[in-house]
């Protein structure tokens, strides 16, 4: 006994361990929506698994295709004192925050039905090939069937999303901190008989757009270009009217830092926790946020996309 008690402890002495522990206190999880919320590989959430699971601290249950992990009932449950002690101890972990925040997230999002069901359909997407279907006539009809809405897209660049956001829309207004952007894309908006989009000269932290006058805000790869993308965030806020709505595209936090030098990006990505974070500081409610595509080739980028409303 004395023996397994002292194995039990120096088990939980890992930090990684203790943190997985603290996580699945309320809720069973997949490893897939583990590594979502925590952002570790998939073998080393595995493997530390498999360890607590040796010593009674895990059980877990298959459901289809997926495993789900939660601590240990009944029969071959750790002494309770070990127990309280490791979540205690994960609790105290920096990481616990932000992994509560992203739980949350998580488990709400398995309540949208509707949102797991697209994830099945676009993962059979391209697996065979059909004349005149692509993503490109898909999001031209998806368009069409969005009301009239007064739209800003931030950090717009040349304005290809505005264009195509303003064939359906009230008004677009597109803010991009280069002169020879917003040129061009004034050029190309009179060229196409956009009178619904206009171009303004301005930066995310501050865009020159009034107070409380758009019903959507959209960052499209354009937050890790921000000096303070909480700012951005804040002032998002701040034009969206009531029961406005804020879309973010953007890279997950990733370790290329050639991006520094050739795209010019202020962050390598954001981690879901810290968007999650800014959003709710900013006063935004309904926040949802999760990974949407994954490149195939290196360096592997990922895209998040983060959805939430002004109250």
């Amino acid at each position: 006994m004395k023996s397994d008690l002292l194995n039990a402890l120096r088990v939980m002495a890992d930090p990684t361990r203790l943190r997985l522990h603290a996580l699945l206190e309320h809720h069973e999880l997949s490893v897939n929506e583990i590594q979502e919320i925590t952002q570790m590989g998939q073998s080393r959430i595995s493997t530390h698994l498999a360890q607590l699971q040796k010593e009674g601290f895990v059980q877990s249950r298959r459901e289809g295709k997926r495993v789900y992990y939660g601590l240990s009932k009944g029969e071959g449950i750790q002494e309770p004192m070990v127990v309280e002690l490791a979540l205690k101890a994960g609790k105290s972990l920096e990481l616990y925050a932000s992994d509560s925040l992203n739980l949350t997230r998580i488990i709400d999002r398995r309540q949208d039905q509707a949102k797991e069901y697209f994830n099945q359909v676009a993962g059979r997407f391209d697996r065979q090939y059909g004349p005149g279907r692509s993503w490109q006539a898909f999001g031209q009809l998806l368009l069409r069937m969005m009301p009239a809405l007064d739209i800003a897209d931030l950090g717009s660049g040349e304005g290809l999303l505005a264009e195509l956001l303003a064939l359906n829309a009230r008004s677009v207004i597109a803010v991009d901190n280069s002169q020879h952007m917003v040129d061009y894309g004034t050029k190309k908006a009179m060229e196409n008989g956009l009178d619904n989009l206009e171009f303004r000269l301005g930066d995310l932290v501050h865009p020159p757009i009034d107070d409380t006058s758009r019903d959507v805000v959209i960052l499209s790869q354009a937050l890790h270009h921000a000096t303070s993308p909480m700012k951005a965030i804040a002032s998002a806020f701040r034009i969206l009217r009531p029961g406005g709505r804020l879309l973010i595209l953007d890279l997950l936090k990733h370790d290329f830092s050639e991006a520094k030098e050739l795209y010019g990006d202020h962050w390598l990505g954001f981690d879901s926790g810290e968007l999650m974070q800014w959003l709710q500081s900013a006063g935004f409610a309904h926040i949802d946020i999760e990974t949407v595509a994954k490149e195939e080739e290196p360096p592997y980028f990922q895209t998040v996309l983060a959805a939430a409303i002004r109250p």
